[in-house]
């Protein structure tokens, strides 16, 4: 626990003197009239009976790193509300102090409210001094309000990493406030702010060291392998949990004889998850072998045409025995080892709608398209999230694109930086079919992703899939392939079926009576992309109303008996719609960076390239927008409905049927159609951030397009 003085008092005025020291990683201290914001806090929140300020000034200090990490479990508290905790580092222009952001703030990390980039303005903290170690402690930030989304402060600063960092005086020998690791001392390291399976931090080695362990004798004799596949990274950590680094990652090693798994745990992940590449030669000491965990995923080796020794797994230690890894040079590999080739199973999109279900592959294309980055959250941990995002990728042997389903796989570098016009090649791609959908792909824990700029040394740069792609790749003309590519805006698939099931989905006790409005553009400014949380809704109903807004004339549709039922609504859920993030737009050279930026999660910490370029506003060629009655006529949510207006449109890879749209006239003339109506109605929703929800029409059912099981 820790221990503070809630004595509230006024920030102090900028001119006051006569207070205690204070250190800076600087050589440079001002004098106590040129102090900054942050450092007359600091040396206010140092007198011995001032732990905690309340302040009505209006100062504002910009968020410059924003980190999470598990929790620490303490006994004070009755009742564990967050499993992860944030350290926040702001800077006033002058100087930078990094603070705990205190629970009660966390829910403005969830909806990205408080981000990095932004000015916040601080009207409440406090001091907290570690109990179980002397010459600890750190400021805590316990209330804020945000300011505007484009900072002030850092429009004035060049360089943010060369701002001194603030410590109280008589702390300048903690080690923790001067590195890269989380306030709370019985945490070792961050975790990325928007998933756990990406390394995070300085900790994490790149290269290859000859070896890196201490030794012990065990019985079992020396092993020579060679890595064929390299899995995603995987945390459990969970709160109370007493494990420094809890981390695990398998690989799949071959010699001669077989193919079996390696585990790597702990402390071993951080020193060598991002030496141990495909392909990488290792010669293994200490190992111990055990039984294999009979519930995980593997990947499909069948293809390396090689024994596999599943039953068991040679598992690495950082200790109790500590295992010793030594990576072999490429030049010291000798052919007399016999250690096998790596082995690829590449297929062609032409290939892809004969393959079954569940079949993996590996693929390699032209990137046309990628959606926006989007969290889902998982079914077991509240606060847990995967992130994704959808590819589109060409080949030349098919009209259609590959369609892939791609979710982070531990090398953000990679996942950040897909973009349009880019070499993409996935391994370990599994085939989804679906009814009334064009088959797509989807990664898993056993998916590696490249990009260009990754493949030098990778082993499929030979296989002669690859080398027939890339010969394709040279008959094409960029400023041709880029007016076919789209970057971002909202992007559902698969589409729903022909016919609705009632028991494939909970169905909420909700309705549709639309009130439909047509749009020929968005007016919207555009604002920040930030964190997406899709969900889907289906909503029971009938339809009354349908109008249809537009820029330059209105073209509505309204329900006879509307105006009254909306007198009598309980609530109407109107902050949803459409939005400038649900809108993909066109991909360019010279927007490239903007448009990565737009498209990706907020970073955890902020560079002076993030504020310096912004994407500009998209026209909208048309949309209806909708308000949907429920069937008991208590509530009324509004929604959107984005129609495809163009082949070259991501969504319009989802039908493949040939139909041309109607003008908007004619789909008015016929919504009287559908007055008194019930239809079930599927909505794709997605908090964008703040107060921002996109709220849009997937599909309307009749309800002779819906089965009862």
């Amino acid at each position: 626990s820790h221990s503070a003085q809630d004595l509230s008092i006024r920030l102090p005025d900028r001119k006051q003197e006569n207070v205690p020291p204070l250190s800076s990683c600087s050589s440079l201290v001002p004098t106590p009239s040129q102090a900054s914001f942050l450092q007359r806090t600091l040396e206010r929140l140092s007198s011995a009976q001032c732990l905690k300020f309340g302040s009505d000034q209006e100062e504002p200090v910009a968020v410059v790193a924003l980190q999470r990490y598990l929790s620490e479990q303490t006994d004070y508290r009755d009742e564990q509300l967050h499993s992860y905790s944030y350290d926040v580092t702001v800077t006033d222009g002058v100087r930078r102090v990094k603070c705990f952001l205190h629970a009660s703030l966390n829910h403005l990390v969830h909806s990205n409210t408080l981000r990095t980039g932004r000015d916040i303005f601080i009207s409440q903290c406090s001091f907290l001094f570690s109990e179980s170690r002397l010459g600890h402690g750190y400021m805590c930030i316990e209330k804020l309000r945000c300011g505007a989304r484009s900072s002030a402060v850092l429009a004035r600063i060049k360089d943010v990493s060369l701002l001194p960092m603030l410590v109280r005086h008589g702390m300048e020998r903690s080690v923790v406030l001067h590195s890269d690791v989380p306030l709370q001392l019985s945490r070792k390291h961050y975790l990325p702010l928007w998933n756990n399976v990406d390394p995070e931090g300085d900790m994490w080695i790149s290269g290859a060291p000859p070896s890196d362990s201490s030794r012990s004798t065990l019985n079992n004799l020396p092993l020579l392998v060679k890595v064929i596949h390299k899995s995603k990274l995987r945390y459990y950590g969970k709160f109370g949990s007493k494990i420094d680094y809890p981390y695990m990652a398998y690989f799949e090693v071959a010699d001669q004889s077989g193919i079996m798994s390696l585990v790597l745990w702990n402390e071993l992940c951080p020193k060598f998850y991002q030496r141990l590449n495909v392909g990488t030669v290792l010669y293994l000491q200490n190992y111990t072998l055990k039984p294999s965990y009979t519930n995980r995923t593997r990947p499909q080796m069948d293809h390396h045409r090689m024994k596999s020794y599943n039953s068991l797994e040679i598992v690495l230690n950082p200790h109790g025995p500590a295992s010793l890894i030594t990576v072999v040079s490429p030049k010291t590999v000798q052919p007399q080892w016999g250690l096998p080739d790596v082995s690829y199973r590449f297929i062609s999109r032409s290939e892809l709608d004969r393959q079954a279900d569940n079949f993996a592959c590996d693929v390699i294309g032209l990137v046309t398209f990628v959606g926006r980055v989007e969290r889902v959250k998982s079914k077991v941990d509240k606060e847990k999230y995967w992130t994704y995002r959808w590819v589109h990728a060409v080949d030349g042997t098919s009209n259609q694109p590959f369609i892939l389903e791609l979710f982070s796989s531990s090398r953000v570098e990679i996942f950040n930086n897909i973009c349009p016009m880019t070499y993409l090649v996935c391994t370990q791609m599994r085939v989804c079919q679906v009814t009334g959908s064009q088959p797509y792909l989807t990664s898993s824990c056993e998916t590696e992703m490249f990009i260009t700029g990754y493949h030098k040394g990778q082993p499929y740069v030979g296989d002669p899939r690859v080398k027939s792609f890339i010969q394709w790749t040279k008959t094409l003309k960029d400023n041709i392939v880029l007016q076919k590519t789209a970057v971002g805006g909202h992007y559902s698939y698969p589409h729903s079926p022909p016919m609705f099931i009632q028991s494939a989905v909970k169905i909420e006790t909700f309705s549709l009576k639309p009130c439909v409005t047509f749009s020929s553009d968005n007016g919207e400014s555009k604002e920040p992309h930030v964190a997406p949380e899709p969900q889907v809704a289906v909503l029971l109903g009938d339809t009354n109303t349908f109008c249809l807004p537009a820029a330059s004339h209105a073209l509505s549709w309204e329900g006879s008996s509307w105006s009254k039922q909306q007198q009598e609504l309980s609530e109407h859920l109107s902050q949803g719609g459409l939005h400038q993030d649900s809108i993909c737009r066109r991909f360019t050279f010279d927007e490239k960076n903007a448009l990565l930026q737009w498209g990706n999660l907020q970073p955890s910490r902020w560079t002076c390239k993030q504020s310096s370029e912004s994407v500009p506003p998209v026209l909208c060629s048309g949309y209806y927008q909708l308000t949907i009655l429920g069937i008991n006529k208590q509530i009324a949510v509004d929604a959107a409905f984005l129609p495809v207006a163009s082949s070259d449109d991501p969504q319009a890879v989802k039908d493949s049927r040939d139909r041309s749209l109607p003008e908007p006239e004619e789909i008015l003339e016929t919504a009287g159609e559908l007055e008194d109506m019930h239809v079930v109605c599927i909505l794709d929703l997605c908090h964008l951030g703040e107060d921002k929800l996109e709220v849009l029409i997937n599909k309307v059912y009749k309800v002779a397009e819906v089965a009862f099981d």
